[in-house]
């Protein structure tokens, strides 16, 4: 890396056709590879011609078509330090902070050429948008912030125990008064584009809703005939239990998918009760299916809730439910959605306003959803009845598992499934072209 003064100049007036591209540098202070809206933000910032540098942390496979675009460059942070366990997160959270903000700055300021847009994921805010708010003011570049949720809120949930912790006052505080120096906010719902515009946020600059849609590799099987192939192919590549593969190609097992981050705002032993509520009504008399229960994902609670299931199972509460975890390629978990019979969400919005993106996946994969309902937002993708059901509570969930894959229960689920097909037939680009494209001066 460049560490002497910029090299750099700012296109001239006879610059090239290639020095007047609309450049756009992409930030995500956290892996790439689990940050599918910002690198469909880069890959539709390609696909339309634009210079696309994208960074951030490389822990996981990026998306091929991401990574192998020629209009876009990968420029990977150093990892992030790894907490010790005996260190509090009070005394370590600084540390990270400073050496995030000196590698944030050597390269935005040293490493690349100046651009014509910043375009930032939020959270995390800290330090984010202090960084990117000095880098854009030195370098006359205009910065857009993508509102994916709010950092305060999550550093409330699961870090210091609720909001009235002054640290959580202080990153709120932080997050408003950065939040308004954006030139162009973009936010997942249209609660969130609300909020912003009011108190404590209170964001003059423009402010638009860019709902969350699924890439064309999400794709519903356009031949039911060849389930069985996608299974069998599946199966062999990811070690999932073989034994069950007949059954679940003829139906006698169901299959359900959940995936996850394992981390505290997606509470699994919501899912882990209902189907002990679900097993305890199953068998030769009840006339409920087995289930295989696929949860892909990484993530810190992972080796927890593992080892309550094999507890659960060791303990013969899980009869006729098998469950496994894997984590899978981009295009073999697109494979996945579009083989299941019904997918599990357990987000829990920290905000009330943002949503998760794994539902949307699952709609472009024409998978029918149970899934949290419990925040403000959830409406604005979830219809009850139409594409998905809600839950709140363990109780419900079962429920809907015994009344969607019982018996007479297969109408309900292709009401559902079609609901879905028309929900996630509206694409990213399509979102997208309408909406930031025109902004960047792309479309």
């Amino acid at each position: 890396m460049y560490f002497g003064p910029s090299r750099y100049k700012y296109p001239k007036q006879d610059a090239t056709p290639d020095e007047k591209r609309v450049s756009v540098q992409v930030l995500v202070l956290g892996d790439l590879g689990r940050s599918p809206r910002m690198t469909y933000h880069a890959l539709s910032i390609a696909k339309h011609g634009g210079r696309v540098d994208l960074i951030g942390y490389l822990e996981n496979p990026l998306y091929s078509a991401v990574s192998e675009h020629p209009n876009i460059t990968i420029h990977a942070l150093p990892p992030p330090p790894k907490k010790p366990a005996s260190l509090p997160f009070l005394l370590f959270a600084p540390w990270k902070v400073l050496l995030q903000i000196y590698h944030l700055t050597q390269l935005l300021t040293y490493g690349l050429p100046p651009s014509r847009w910043l375009l930032v994921q939020n959270p995390p805010s800290i330090p984010t948008l202090l960084v990117a708010a000095l880098v854009c003011k030195a370098r006359h570049t205009a910065l857009m912030i993508d509102w994916h949720n709010y950092g305060w809120t999550i550093l409330s949930s699961t870090r210091l125990g609720g909001a009235s912790h002054p640290l959580v006052s202080v990153a709120k505080a932080y997050e408003c008064l950065l939040g308004r120096l954006g030139t162009y906010n973009l936010t997942v719902t249209d609660a969130m584009a609300r909020q912003l515009r009011e108190p404590p946020y209170s964001i003059a600059s423009p402010t638009m809703t860019v709902h969350d849609r699924p890439a064309a590799v999400f794709r519903p099987l356009d031949d039911a005939s060849r389930r069985g192939e996608a299974l069998t192919s599946l199966f062999r590549q990811s070690m999932i239990t073989n034994k069950l593969l007949p059954s679940v190609v003829d139906g006698a097992t169901r299959l359900l998918v959940s995936s996850t981050s394992w981390t505290p705002d997606e509470d699994f032993g919501l899912l882990l009760d209902a189907l002990v509520e679900y097993a305890s009504h199953s068998g030769p008399e009840a006339a409920l299916p087995p289930l295989l229960v696929i949860i892909t994902g990484k993530g810190p609670q992972k080796a927890m809730y593992l080892d309550r299931i094999h507890t659960l199972t060791k303990a013969g509460r899980l009869p006729n439910v098998t469950v496994e975890s894997v984590f899978l390629p981009f295009a073999d978990y697109a494979t996945l959605l579009s083989c299941a019979e019904l997918g599990v969400c357990l987000h829990r919005s920290s905000s009330g306003v943002d949503l998760p993106m794994k539902v949307v996946d699952m709609f472009g994969a024409g998978l029918p959803v149970a899934a949290y309902s419990g925040y403000e937002s959830f409406g604005e993708l979830v219809r009850e009845g139409d594409n998905g059901c809600g839950f709140e509570t363990a109780d419900e969930l079962a429920d809907i598992l015994r009344r969607l894959l019982g018996q007479g229960g297969r109408g309900e689920l292709d009401v559902l499934r079609r609901g879905a097909v028309r929900e996630g037939s509206r694409r990213w680009d399509e979102e997208w072209d309408g909406t930031v494209g025109p902004i960047l001066g792309l479309v």
